[in-house]
């Protein structure tokens, strides 16, 4: 089934969220096949990171929780708000995509 994770940031998380970037990315490299899809939220300027959107599949609730609880973004208390619900993808997607080098 697949969960999204709605995460928003502490308003003092930028410089720890920078700092554990790369712990992040590497936690989500080892999901990276049931990953639906995966960003940071954006503040109105468009570049500034103020939380996460992810979309995985798991088995169950109870595997999605335990991934998040380890998730390095939520073992350091980045997040001020975790959100976790099962999800539907009803639309295929269109937009949104990365650009390829």
């Amino acid at each position: 089934m697949l969960f999204a994770f709605h995460l928003i940031d502490r308003p003092d998380a930028g410089d720890l969220r920078t700092r554990l970037r790369p712990e992040h990315k590497a936690y989500l490299a080892e999901v990276a096949e049931r990953i639906a899809f995966a960003g940071p939220l954006l503040a109105n300027d468009g570049t500034t990171m103020v939380g996460s959107l992810l979309v995985i599949d798991f088995a169950e609730r109870a595997a999605a929780s335990q991934w998040q609880a380890q998730e390095p973004f939520t073992r350091s208390g980045l997040y001020a708000s975790v959100a976790v619900h099962g999800f539907a993808n009803l639309w295929p997607q269109r937009a949104g995509f990365a650009p390829t080098a």
